[in-house]
């Protein structure tokens, strides 16, 4: 107690009620006071824990805190508090929420004046430690970034903003671990000891790399992978049941309908028209099926994966009528390539089959959103969909870019609004739409959110400066897909905030930058602008905020593998290969972008930081390819298909399937805890919404790591 009433106002405050007036009562009874904050609990029940064992029983003295979090209780000791659903949680800026998942905080005796998550967080450090507060101060001082004191002080009245926002984040955190601890029944000491050790323990994940490839789903490329929830009737370990894909009217298809246009992109020297994919089974086929065993369903041809595919339709309101409620019944219904959409490949003959079979396959892992590649590649950095206000004034460029959709009695999105021509049947054509465009209808808050690819208002655009822009680095805002600069808050922001490195490495940057025929060539370099999502925001404004631009939008060709090999990989590392080595149906085959992200992965382990390295490779989307994966209901934006998921580390677990439910923003979960960051306000919202649907939250990707040994 001692230590408690030199640091804390409340607890001197406590001390002088010790003795009667004048200091001459030595009868007087001893109290503790202190504060419940995070930020001020009301009404949480606090106890004098004799027994130390994180319970308030009905033999120890006990009190309920006040609307401040303040409380006295008579005696001293080791303090626990109990924080049900009858709590409030109050700030200071006049907030009252009520408290809607039980929590129990804990002080130890010697640093009882204030009652949080941290120390919380820090009883569950000693009990590990033999005791020893200071080490354990010294341990999570360390790891978040603050001084010892900051930890057992009043958050709430810390004058530096930065700390203030660090520890915020630390409780907000640690909060969540506290309820999933006390849901999860049994030891609750024992879980928070444990999670509280795995926390610590992604101190020594230095360095994160997210490679981020694009547009396959799980089943079109790992849908063979042994172990693995796969395409269920060819791989033995599939947990799910292939549902036949329907027509437009609900009705089972006799057969899958042709790939409209040919099954081969142009210009490859192997071919398959459109006539040779008729009356095909209404089934998942194997793409790569061997010329001695027939070619693709018997056609005689072989398409090897060096061959480059068709492109298939993958956009926001496409995608949510492919997958239908969960049935994932209208993938060839709602594609434009028809019966291509039900393709697989033997993923085995891969490089990167292999690095799975030695790391970590995460075989539940979904796209953040709906939809296509310019809204997943904003998913990654913000948890958000971007935003185009006004898009319907008379003066918005953008005007007729607004989709048309139908939707139920509650506003509830149905499909796509029907056009002109739409046929009867997918099997005599592909699906018209009346608008299928950029933007989603004005919301009930007036805002028009965009969802399909737009095009940065900052070069390297997709569409050229006008001619009235002298600097030449502008989109022209004239155009109707050209986005307005974004302003919503993105990891880096936050990485910024905490003064964490950060960078984005694009394949192709450099060039596209200095020559605009580099992008959207449909050869090599094939530089897709809106695959830089960072590029789309005021922050990187190429004029106003050129160093910030400079410092974290980086060129791949000239920096990154020179980066790694000198150690110098920023901590948290993006990398987005060039079109035509990023796998996307269409401009790129399955082969190329196979070789180049092994290799990529090969040149990370050799280098200094690999000891300490997390690398996840992904995609942004599954390109409008089937998967038989049901997917959970989430919130407005997502999630939506499944899509392949690779970690490699030298704390991944070895050859290990992770069966854990991830998205997308699972990347910002890991960073967000690693880097102790304020969590966005998407990450909230999307696991609000599927707890509320019956469903789990998202998982951060811990799971498929191990601290327990250290690399060799």
């Amino acid at each position: 107690m001692r230590r408690a009433l030199r640091l804390y106002p409340l607890a001197a405050v406590a001390a002088a009620t010790m003795a009667a007036c004048g200091g001459s009562d030595s009868t007087a009874a001893l109290t503790t006071s202190g504060v419940v904050t995070g930020s001020y609990f009301e009404h949480a029940k606090v106890c004098i824990d004799a027994n130390n064992n994180g319970k308030c029983e009905s033999t120890e003295t006990s009190t309920y805190t006040d609307k401040n979090g303040a409380f006295t209780l008579t005696g001293q000791g080791a303090i626990t508090a109990e924080i049900g659903s009858d709590a409030f949680r109050n700030d200071d800026t006049g907030g009252h929420a009520a408290v809607t998942r039980p929590l129990v905080f804990r002080a130890p005796a010697s640093a009882n004046g204030v009652i949080s998550a941290i120390t919380t967080e820090l009883v569950a450090l000693m009990e590990s430690n033999g005791g020893d507060l200071t080490a354990a101060e010294a341990r999570l001082a360390a790891r978040i970034g603050v001084t010892a004191d900051k930890l057992l002080a009043d958050h709430n009245k810390e004058a530096d903003k930065a700390i203030k926002a660090t520890l915020q984040a630390e409780i907000d955190q640690t909060i969540d671990l506290i309820a999933d601890s006390v849901a999860g029944g049994g030891d609750i000491a024992h879980a928070l000891r444990d999670g509280v050790a795995k926390r610590v323990a992604l101190d020594n994940i230095k360095t994160v790399v997210v490679i981020y490839a694009e547009n396959r789903g799980f089943d079109n490329l790992y849908g063979l992978f042994p172990g693995a929830n796969g395409i269920p009737g060819v791989n033995p370990a599939s947990t799910g049941t292939v549902e036949p894909q329907k027509d437009f009217d609900g009705s089972v298809l006799p057969v899958l309908p042709p790939t409209w246009g040919g099954l081969t992109a142009a210009g490859q020297a192997v071919q398959l028209p459109q006539a040779s994919t008729a009356n095909w089974a209404n089934k998942p086929f194997q793409i790569d099926t061997p010329l001695a065993s027939g070619g693709v369903n018997g056609s005689g041809v072989e398409i090897s994966q060096s061959v480059t595919t068709r492109d298939l339709v993958h956009r926001f309101y496409n995608n949510q009528m492919q997958i239908n409620g969960g049935k994932n019944d209208k993938y060839a219904a709602f594609s434009d390539a028809g019966g291509l959409s039900m393709g697989y490949y033997d993923g085995s003959q891969m490089q990167m089959w292999q690095l799975a079979k030695q790391y970590v396959l995460a075989d539940n892992f979904y796209m953040g959103a709906f939809g296509g590649s310019f809204l997943n590649h904003q998913y990654l950095i913000c948890a958000c969909a971007p935003q185009y206000p006004n898009a319907d004034a008379a003066t918005s460029p953008a005007k007729a870019s607004i989709s048309a959709i139908d939707v139920d009695a509650n506003g509830n999105f149905v499909r796509l609004t029907p056009g002109t021509g739409n046929p009867a049947s997918v099997l005599s054509g592909k699906a018209v739409y009346q608008n299928d465009s950029t933007l989603t209808p004005k919301d009930a808050s007036g805002m028009f959110y965009a969802v399909n690819t737009m095009q940065p208002d900052y070069q390297p655009s997709g569409n050229k400066p006008a001619a009235t822009d002298a600097t030449g680095l502008y989109a022209d805002p004239t155009k109707a897909t050209t986005l307005p600069p974004q302003t919503q808050a993105t990891i880096g922001d936050l990485l910024n905030a905490r003064g964490v490195s950060w960078a984005w490495y694009a394949g192709a940057w450099a060039k596209a930058t200095q020559d605009p025929t580099a992008i959207y060539n449909n050869t090599v370099p094939n530089f897709q602008a809106h695959h830089q999502p960072f590029n789309y925001y005021a922050n990187f404004d190429p004029v106003t905020q050129a160093a910030n631009r400079s410092a974290h939008l980086k060129d791949f060709d000239s920096q990154f593998l020179q980066d790694a090999a000198a150690g110098n990989l920023p901590a948290v590392t993006f990398y987005k290969p060039q079109g035509n080595l990023n796998q996307h149906p269409g401009y790129a085959s399955v082969a190329d972008g196979d070789k180049h992200i092994a290799s990529v992965i090969a040149q990370l382990q050799q280098s200094p930081q690999w000891k300490n390295m997390l690398i996840l490779v992904t995609y942004d989307e599954n390109g409008g390819f089937y998967d038989h994966a049901q997917v959970p209901t989430g919130d407005r934006w997502g999630p939506g298909t499944r899509i392949p998921a690779i970690l490699v580390s030298p704390y991944a677990k070895k050859g290990f399937i992770d069966h854990t439910q991830y998205d997308t923003a699972s990347a910002l979960r890991f960073i967000t805890r690693r880097f102790v960051l304020p969590t966005l306000p998407g990450l909230q919202q999307r696991d609000t919404a599927l707890l509320a649907n019956k469903g789990k939250a998202m998982g951060d990707l811990t799971n498929a790591l191990d601290f327990t040994a250290m690399p060799h």
